[in-house]
Parts: structure tokens; C-alpha cells; sequence
């Protein structure tokens, strides 16, 4: 059986990867990976608008994973719609990237669950082998760390080497084009980032629970050595 105070540790990684798990669930559920500022550039062309005149032909978008929206401001009001990203925009966007990215992090779930499967196991008793102990805990929260990082890493390149905002934005446009004025990474896309230094946490906490701190022993322990243990 472990000690007390590996217990603690065990059942706090425990929780730490449960937590990661539902985390990524809602980043990915969720619809605010990005937001952005878009300017109807046909518009502005056309009636050759000023800066003042600019607020009329500038909307805004949002976008996730799976689906998002915008809204239109080509200078007759704004105009709201959404989207999904399967299977509307395969052909739009680059869809390896993109599928990629979900995959990252599907399998970033499974270890998150993995590792807390075993965390509750280590708390309980000490496994016979070391895929089931700290050596595996230590794999399994890399392996769902790293895949985090990966996948937050292949979003950003979509966004900033392939213009995904861009692409978005000018989907089923066959009239008027969007420029994109500002983007800015929103919180699910952080909570990612969160979920990838939870798994770093929690290899620290691991690493934590292989240190063999020395006993103290009390005085009545002392007092109770008997002569023949003395003499062995």
C-alpha cells in the first residue's frame, strides 16, 4: 500500500487529469477558438469611404472547431449568419490541417483519461508493473501534454500561415471580399494552453511522489531497540 502522503499526491494528479479531460471537452464544444474584426473591402472601394465612414463597413466573426459566425457590414446594416466547418467549408480551408488538429486532441482525451484511470490506481495500491506506476503516468501525461501542444501549434499555423480567418470570412462571398483587421486568440483556445500545463503540473507532481523522504523516528522507537538488534 503507498504512504499517506503519496496518496495525496496520487488522488491531486488524479484530479488535475480529470480536469484537463473536461477542459478539452469544452474547447472543443466550444464556438470562441477565434474572433476577429473584418472589413468589407468591395464596399469601402465602391463608395470610396473615408475613415469616419470605415465603422459602417466593419463586422466581426467567430469561429471554432466545428462551427462559428459573422457579421456583415458591407454599409446597409449588418447582416448575421453561421457556419459549420464539416461539411460546408472542407473544400475552403485546408482540411488535413484541420482534421489533424481534432485528432490531436481526441487522442490528448483518451491518455487524459488513461492517466486518470491510473492515478486512482497508484492511490490505492502499488501496481506490479511500471507501465501502470509513476514511469507510465509520467507517459501518459506526456503523451497528452505534448498532443495539446501539438494541436494548439497546428491551429496558430492555420490561422497565421494559411489565413483560416480569411478564408472563413470570405466563404460563399461572391460579391463582396472581406479583409480581416484584427484577430485575436479567445478562450477556448486558452483553455487548451491551460489544459497542456495541467498535464505539465501533474508530471511534476509525479516526479514529487518518487522522492523516498527519510523517516523520522521518534523516541519511543529509539528506546524499544533491544540488545540483540544492537549486536546485528
Amino acid at each position: 500500500m503507498p504512504g499517506c502522503f503519496k496518496k495525496t499526491l496520487f488522488a491531486l494528479a488524479s484530479i488535475i487529469s480529470f480536469a484537463s479531460f473536461i477542459v478539452i471537452l469544452v474547447a472543443m464544444g466550444t464556438q470562441k477558438w477565434m474572433t476577429g474584426k473584418i472589413l468589407c473591402k468591395t464596399g469601402v472601394d465602391l463608395v470610396n469611404a473615408t475613415d469616419p465612414e470605415l465603422v459602417k463597413f466593419i463586422g466581426d466573426i467567430y469561429y471554432g472547431l466545428f462551427q462559428g459566425g459573422k457579421t456583415r457590414q458591407c454599409g446597409l446594416g449588418g447582416r448575421r449568419s453561421k457556419f459549420t466547418i464539416f461539411p460546408h467549408m472542407v473544400k475552403k480551408l485546408n482540411t488535413g490541417l484541420h482534421v489533424i488538429i481534432i485528432m490531436f486532441l481526441c487522442a490528448a482525451l483518451s491518455f487524459s483519461l488513461v492517466s486518470f484511470g491510473f492515478c486512482i490506481l497508484n492511490a490505492i495500491k502499488v501496481p506490479y508493473r511500471a507501465i501502470k506506476g509513476p514511469a507510465g503516468l509520467c507517459l501518459w501525461n506526456f503523451l497528452a501534454g505534448g498532443l495539446i501542444v501539438l494541436a494548439v501549434t497546428s491551429f496558430m499555423a492555420a490561422v497565421k500561415l494559411h489565413q483560416l480567418t480569411e478564408r472563413i470570412a470570405n466563404f460563399r462571398e461572391n460579391v463582396f471580399q472581406f479583409v480581416i483587421l484584427e484577430e485575436q486568440f479567445e478562450d477556448s483556445f486558452w483553455l487548451c494552453v491551460a489544459s497542456a500545463t495541467a498535464h505539465a503540473v501533474n508530471l511534476l507532481v509525479i516526479a514529487i511522489s518518487g522522492i523516498n523522504f527519510p523517516q523520522i523516528k521518534t523516541k519511543t522507537e529509539e528506546a524499544n531497540v533491544a540488545p540483540e538488534d544492537i549486536m546485528y
